[in-house]
């Protein structure tokens, strides 16, 4: 079966600059202390997944499998998902030599190739849900979680969306984009993003089996460094939230 568009786009993409972006992320993709956001705030700090051991966890676009393996010295049962070969040939070598337990599979996830019910918690860190279309990949977490599972992704806000020139993907000082008519986003390297506003966001998960717990809204400390220089200006991220976290929980069938 052949893939859509953006999915093989952003394949190509992430294929192509794989070996670049670890590179240039190293520091900010620790293994050590799992982090959100192109500022690195630590989990300890947000509290965000809480307690993962015994759990059933999958990385929903694990890229090099930076937070898989931290997870799993923490006793999650981890699986790492990506659509890219090169990222995944980044996460084995990561995975062998740290020495811990990850199952890594490739894969989009708009068509996750696992079965239904077998996680306790599906997330990412921008990741899938970046560069998944959400109209496919959210109805995919609810059919991969359990009942009262959670899923849980942090990703641009749709106020970054509406800030940012298409022309050279810089923020700029007014509402640029339309709100009520968010298209994909081919940014000027070849990827393709998605984006949503808020009600359609929350109209989706309800329509896919889930309640909203919470919306986390990033800001960085006053200071704060990042290897994304070309995200967002640190002023504005301290103004505006361009990052948050959504919270929701897959509901039992009724």
């Amino acid at each position: 079966m052949s893939m859509p568009d953006h999915v093989a786009k952003n394949q190509e993409y992430w294929n192509r600059i794989a070996g670049e972006y670890q590179q240039q992320h190293a520091e900010h993709l620790g293994i050590v202390e799992p982090t959100w956001g192109v500022w690195s705030i630590p989990e300890r700090d947000l509290q965000i997944l809480g307690d993962v051991a015994g759990k059933d966890v999958l990385e929903f676009g694990c890229g090099a499998a930076q937070w898989s393996v931290a997870l799993s010295r923490r006793g999650a049962r981890m699986t790492g998902l990506d659509l890219s070969t090169e990222q995944l040939r980044h996460a084995r070598a990561l995975v062998e030599r740290e020495g811990v337990s990850v199952t890594l599979v490739q894969g989009s996830a708009e068509a996750v190739p696992l079965p239904d019910a077998s996680f306790d918690l599906v997330f990412c860190d921008h990741g899938a849900m970046t560069f998944a279309d959400p109209h496919k990949a959210v109805p995919e977490a609810a059919r991969l979680l359990r009942p009262g599972g959670m899923f849980i992704f942090n990703m641009a806000t749709p106020l970054l969306y509406l800030v940012v020139d298409k022309a050279t993907d810089l923020v700029v000082p007014a509402l640029v984009n339309d709100y009520f008519d968010m298209k994909p986003w081919e940014d000027l390297d070849g990827a393709t993003s998605f984006q949503l506003p808020y009600g359609e966001w929350i109209r989706l998960f309800r329509r896919s089996g889930f309640v909203v717990e919470d919306l986390v809204e990033i800001r960085p400390p006053e200071g704060a460094k990042t290897t994304y220089e070309g995200y967002v200006p640190l002023e504005w991220a301290r103004k505006y939230p361009a990052e948050h976290v959504w919270k929701v929980r897959r509901e039992p069938a009724r």
